[in-house]
């Protein structure tokens, strides 16, 4: 049985031992998940909070800002969170799941209180709307350290539900933070402005709560800070932060510019895009669990590849509907890409962990202890997993600089759509060559850089 001799401490963790696991470990971890998603999903809701709140931002209100520098404002969020999952990471076995979750929670209720005196003033100057917007990017760090804790918790074999199951609750903060605006929007006109981010003080302060109460620290999850280094010199962490930025960042990426495409591109009021906007990151975040299921039983790579090609179609149709000044079809082309984007952030972080139970696999075959094959390789995963978690959120950065620069130089989202196509077929194609078709035998490998069977072989059942 686990012991918590030190309060929320627990000393001895080994999932996959399937003993354990059905006496005492399934029901832990599933109560240490449900807690982490709730948190989680405030901390995305307050990292999108300035894309419904740019919405606000119009001159009706004293705001006189041009749709580069609202783009500008998103992206700046959305900077923060991805560059603050790398520590984020780290924190979660230096001071426990537990207690990070409740302080990391805990310091979202400061940019949440100041967005409802900001959004008040016009007159602010926008590098102190950049710094505020900074200050929300907080909440995108929870990401990772939600994601690294809750893969020491589950087994290989449901690493791929769990993952996705929480990514998912957390990303579904992105659509339930626009719902918000929408209904303020909606019953306070614009002038409800404040009310979107005060909505959330209570809905913080209940998970610190629930944090506290329901949530432990594991003992045995230690990453070391050089496993962080090691990890940058394998390839397969290039390649999967690659698929990554293309699944997720296009997620969050698109999550903070439906807004702002909506009233940019095709001239919709504040109320007629809040009323949209929540409609696609919903999609994608709740197919994000279905993205980890299809990938535990089909395999990571056969439904990565398939969703890149899926991805690429649907950017095209997108292009054909800005050019014919299509309202419908752009809505319907951008709707089946969110959800493409929530299965495929589901589907290429299951091959994560796969890839690494393969060369575990393997340096047990070569005569090492399981016990140590398997901490060798969940240690390293464990860094793969915090490092693409924080290079595919810098992927929603580069959407809306992309989005940003495509609006400057023509005054329309077509160029950047052009790019996405392309870069969903480069996706598609590096998947199929690293991981879908047959490796080509390398004996030559160190053991600790043994080469994984597939992920398309590894993760079916």
């Amino acid at each position: 049985m686990p012991g918590r001799p030190d309060g929320h401490w627990i000393h001895h963790w080994d999932p996959e031992d399937r003993v354990f696991w059905a006496r005492s470990g399934r029901r832990i971890a599933r109560r240490n998940l449900w807690a982490s998603i709730f948190a989680e999903h405030i901390g995305f809701s307050v990292w999108s909070l300035w894309a419904v709140l740019v919405l606000f931002m119009t001159p009706e209100n004293g705001f006189h800002f041009s749709t580069e520098q609202k783009f500008l404002l998103v992206s700046t969020v959305s900077f923060v969170g991805a560059a603050l999952r790398v520590p984020y990471t780290l924190a979660v076995p230096r001071f426990g799941g537990r207690t990070w979750t409740i302080a990391s929670v805990a310091v979202l209720l400061i940019p949440t209180v100041m967005a409802a005196y900001l959004i008040q003033a016009p007159e602010t100057p926008f590098w102190l709307f950049l710094l505020l917007g900074a200050t929300a990017g907080l909440g995108g760090g929870n990401f990772a350290s939600s994601m690294a804790n809750i893969s020491f918790f589950f087994p290989e074999r449901e690493k791929g539900w769990a993952l996705g199951l929480n990514a998912g609750g957390g990303n579904i903060g992105v659509a339930t933070v626009q719902l918000v605006g929408l209904a303020v929007i909606a019953l306070f006109t614009l002038d409800g402005g404040p009310l979107v981010p005060l909505v959330y003080v209570p809905l913080l302060v209940s998970a610190i709560w629930v944090s506290w109460r329901y949530m432990d620290n594991l003992g045995t999850a230690r990453t070391a800070p050089t496993a962080y280094l090691a990890a940058t010199r394998d390839r397969h962490f290039w390649i999967m932060s690659l698929l990554y930025v293309a699944t997720f960042g296009s997620f969050i990426g698109f999550g903070f510019a439906f807004g702002l495409l909506l009233q940019s591109q095709f001239d919709r009021t504040p109320l007629e895009a809040a009323s949209i906007t929540f409609l696609g990151p919903a999609l994608g975040s709740l197919l994000r669990p279905v993205g980890g299921g299809l990938a535990d039983r089909f395999g990571g790579a056969r439904i990565t590849v398939g969703t890149f090609g899926a991805m690429a179609v649907a950017a095209a149709v997108i292009l054909a509907a800005i050019e014919n000044v299509s309202l419908p079809v752009f809505l319907a082309a951008f709707s089946v890409l969110f959800v493409l984007t929530g299965i495929g952030n589901g589907s290429t972080y299951k091959m994560i962990p796969a890839i690494y139970a393969a060369k575990a696999e393997n340096l047990m075959n070569q005569g090492i202890s399981r016990e140590e094959a398997v901490a060798r390789c969940n240690h390293r995963a464990g860094s793969v997993l915090g490092l693409i978690g924080a290079v595919g959120a810098v992927g929603g950065v580069g959407i809306n600089l992309v989005f940003r620069e495509s609006f400057a130089a023509s005054g329309t989202a077509t160029p950047a759509f052009a790019v996405f196509l392309v870069g969903y077929l480069v996706c598609a194609v590096v998947t199929w060559a690293v991981y879908v078709r047959a490796p080509r035998p390398q004996p030559s490998a160190r053991p600790d850089e043994t080469p994984a069977r597939t992920p398309a072989e590894t993760a079916t059942p």
